[in-house]
């Protein structure tokens, strides 16, 4: 089954005159192709996944045995989009009506409506929606070494922790990694703050500017438009090359905690399980976790189940704490890890150190 998602590809597959049968069209405008479109009846099986196309071409593709899957136009989000998200695009119309104006809000919103709960339809969109975000993450992602970094969203911009933990994901990226938080505000911000910025002197410019909004609380709104103007800024400066450094993959389920900006695409879902899930499969190249409380820990255990069940030639990333006083008095966590790990291939992945540059050598192998 191919799956076209350009209009280029479209006009390349019309022009060759391959059947269309079993093809899956991908949010594309079908009115510039209906004349050619009309003039086909080898459309059985052919799947229209959003998009646009007139009432004719409907009609004229379903009667020759293409199924047109509907959108609703009250969702506030594209459920067959083929493209991650940008900061911006969540971010539309910040400035003239606040957060509560822009498509990221009205889309938490649109997710915890009562009156829509038990609506199979809106159920469906969702689940396609976060479909068409994990294959957009694969293409995006392609084979690129990720190495995930997983913190609490509560750190402030303006503290010492946030700068270590901006420097961690300015390391990591340098050395030749895709680093990939949970996108929201805090420790992923600062680690996808890192990555994007070409080098260490312009990280160290634009940290004092983000920290004169130091959290998204109470209003998300300032927190988010000295961030979207840093990013900009940021993209003006060469990098070097064109590879991905920066993905974020948040969730609206956690709605308090607003995605980040830094990132080169930003992979939103509705399941949080599902998110979960994918980031952490994604790390391929190492986890490192820094302080955090009940999320992060819940992300550490995830990544240990799959450590734990792996099989003894599996080719395992290595997973890096950082603060032994945290994860061995504060939140406990490495006693259960080690003890689990006991004799099994995991045990020599699993580090805990003291310092982000330590954590950093253990992925780059640097």
């Amino acid at each position: 089954m191919d799956e076209i998602e350009s209009l280029p590809d479209l006009t390349e597959t019309l022009r060759t005159r391959v059947p269309l049968c079993g093809l899956r069209l991908q949010d594309l405008d079908l009115t510039g192709h209906e004349d050619e479109l009309l003039g086909r009846t080898d459309v059985e099986g052919m799947v229209i996944l959003g998009g646009q196309l007139t009432e004719a071409l409907h009609a004229h593709l379903r009667s020759h045995g293409a199924l047109v899957f509907p959108t609703d136009p009250h969702a506030p989000i594209n459920p067959y989009r083929s493209s991650l998200y940008q900061p911006h695009e969540l971010y539309t119309g910040l400035r003239e009506h606040g957060y509560e104006g822009t498509p990221d809000a009205k889309a938490y919103h649109w997710s915890r409506d009562g009156s829509l709960e038990h609506d199979a339809f809106v159920t469906l969109l969702r689940a396609i929606h976060d479909d068409s975000i994990t294959d957009a993450l694969d293409e995006f992602i392609e084979d690129a070494p990720v190495v995930g970094v997983m913190g609490g969203h509560a750190l402030a911009r303006d503290t010492t922790a946030y700068a270590v933990a901006a420097r961690l994901g300015h390391d990591l990226a340098a050395g030749g990694l895709t680093v990939v938080t949970g996108g929201g505000p805090g420790a992923m911000e600062a680690a996808n703050l890192g990555a994007m910025a070409p080098n260490a002197d312009v990280l160290a410019e634009v940290l004092p500017r983000l920290g004169t909004v130091p959290s998204f609380l109470p209003d998300i709104a300032p927190w988010a438009d000295v961030a979207l103007a840093v990013h900009d800024d940021l993209l003006q400066v060469p990098v070097g090359d064109t590879r991905v450094r920066s993905v974020g993959i948040p969730t609206w389920f956690y709605g308090h905690e607003p995605p980040n900006v830094f990132c080169n695409g930003i992979g939103k879902y509705f399941s949080n399980a599902i998110r979960e899930d994918g980031l952490l499969a994604r790390c391929t190249s190492g986890l490192v976790v820094l302080q955090g409380a009940a999320g992060t820990v819940q992300e550490i255990f995830q990544a240990a189940t799959r450590l734990y069940y792996a099989a003894e030639d599996a080719a395992l990333p290595v997973v890096v704490l950082v603060g032994r006083h945290h994860w061995t008095e504060l939140v406990p966590v490495w006693p259960a890890l080690t003890a689990l790990a006991a004799g099994r291939a995991m045990e020599h992945r699993l580090h805990l150190v003291d310092t982000v540059e330590e954590a950093a050598a253990l992925c780059t192998g640097h």
